[in-house]
């Protein structure tokens, strides 16, 4: 395989002093290194609230502190804590008009116990047809933070299990919002829905390198190192989902970005290495990031997703999610002009990817925050399965995907450039 190093510094100078050493620090071995630290089996699948994630998260923030990052303003160390609050779904019942609800077609996304309520109680209706773009909607309508009842045509329903990622957890009091799947919208109506409400202490592991005439601007390179713990025994005799793609991989690629950037000492722009925990179960971990950083000052977001297979092209290449709502992807590439290493508007647009990842809550914000990933969502063989697993992975290709990432963000990091804003969702 052609290095995109080479090609891209033939005859570019203004490259050589930025990429002059990335050879040495980002390679295949290095790859593989930290994936087997965090896709091992006694990391037990890297699920919030287990010993597993535990040692995930003290070997981010021991590399963290290998390659001399600082700790982010108001922390002490690398971790960066919260509360989630959990409501574990019990029961739900419900009619609109004479038609009783299947409890399978509500998804109540609260930290209260029980939610009782119906047309008299002043929630906001809200319906979303066949038309509507079912997850930004669903993040537009849970930023707004009001009593809602959301009724969602069925002709969502494959992708109604998504708004599931909203439901289970949360870090702080949220007004009731209740999804229904219904083709009916009647006046009148009532539901039941009861939780059990618990609380769990978690954590993101964060680390900076302070810029330099631009210092309160900030750059974020980020993943999530949580994935799904232990589930049923396969018939190969395996319950462990390692989650080497999803997403030690983008981990991976965050902790050698820290420590490259950390050696050039050339940025102009803060930037912000972070590895979230609770993305699985509902993007908790940016959430809560999202509400300790300045979203005006936040310039970009480089959230990377799952890069440790080939994409939809081939290898030296990567989709952008959300490409057109910003020029953030046409900036990456015009800083890899005259390589080989293509960046790609994101092929999976029906699957609302943009919305679907850590990129999410700051997106909305308005930053141009946008998950970089290789994964072929339509058919990835191993996506969460027990089966992905370090041994399916291409190291010498992720190392490429690394590579350009950090020389595509040049203009960014340094100040130069500065994407447009994405639009706000509240």
């Amino acid at each position: 395989m052609k290095k995109i190093t080479l090609v891209i510094l033939t005859g570019c100078s203004s490259l050589f002093s930025f990429a002059q050493n990335i050879n040495e620090l980002v390679t295949a071995k290095e790859v593989a290194r930290i994936e087997n630290v965090l896709a091992a089996d006694d990391l037990q699948g890297r699920k919030p609230g287990t010993a597993g994630i535990e040692k995930a998260a003290d070997f981010i923030a021991a590399e963290f502190k290998k390659s001399g990052l600082q700790f982010f303003p108001g922390l002490k160390d690398y971790r960066q804590p919260f509360e989630m609050t959990r409501a574990k779904f019990v029961s739900a019942s419900g009619k609109l008009g004479n038609s009783p609800i299947d409890p399978k077609d509500i998804i109540a996304v609260t930290t209260d116990a029980t939610v009782s309520f119906n047309e008299t109680s002043g929630y906001k209706k809200i319906v979303l047809d066949s038309s509507a773009n079912l997850m930004e909607q669903a993040v537009k309508i849970m930023a707004a933070n009001e009593r809602t009842l959301v009724i969602v045509n069925s002709f969502h329903a494959k992708n109604f299990a998504r708004l599931k990622r909203f439901k289970r957890e949360s870090f702080d009091k949220k007004q009731p919002v209740v999804f229904v799947l219904s083709d009916e919208n009647p006046a009148a109506y009532n539901f039941d829905i009861v939780h059990i409400i618990s609380s769990s202490s978690l954590a993101n592991v964060i680390g900076i390198i302070p810029g330099k005439s631009l210092k309160n601007e900030y750059v974020v390179f980020s993943s999530h190192y949580d994935h799904l713990g232990i589930g049923k025994q396969t018939a190969e005799g395996d319950s462990i989902y390692n989650g080497a793609n999803d997403d030690a991989a983008g981990t991976t690629a965050v902790m050698l970005l820290a420590n490259y950037f950390a050696k050039q000492k050339n940025n102009e722009r803060t930037l912000i290495f972070v590895a979230f925990t609770a993305e699985e179960s509902g993007g908790y971990g940016s959430q809560y990031f999202s509400k300790q950083v300045d979203a005006d000052k936040t310039i970009a977001m480089f959230n990377i997703e799952m890069i440790g297979t080939e994409s939809n092209w081939g290898k030296n290449s990567a989709y952008i999610t959300g490409y057109d709502k910003s020029d953030f992807g046409k900036i990456l590439q015009g800083n890899l002009a005259g390589s080989n290493f293509k960046f790609e508007p994101d092929p999976y647009p029906k699957q609302n990817l943009f919305y679907r990842s850590d990129n999410a809550t700051l997106a909305a914000l308005g930053v141009p925050a946008h998950t970089i990933s290789t994964s072929k969502m339509d058919t990835e063989k191993y996506y969460h399965t027990q089966d992905d697993e370090v041994s399916t992975l291409d190291m010498e290709n992720m190392a490429e995907i690394i590579k350009a990432i950090a020389l595509s963000s040049k203009t960014i990091i340094s100040g130069k450039e500065t994407p447009t804003r994405v639009a706000k969702l509240n």
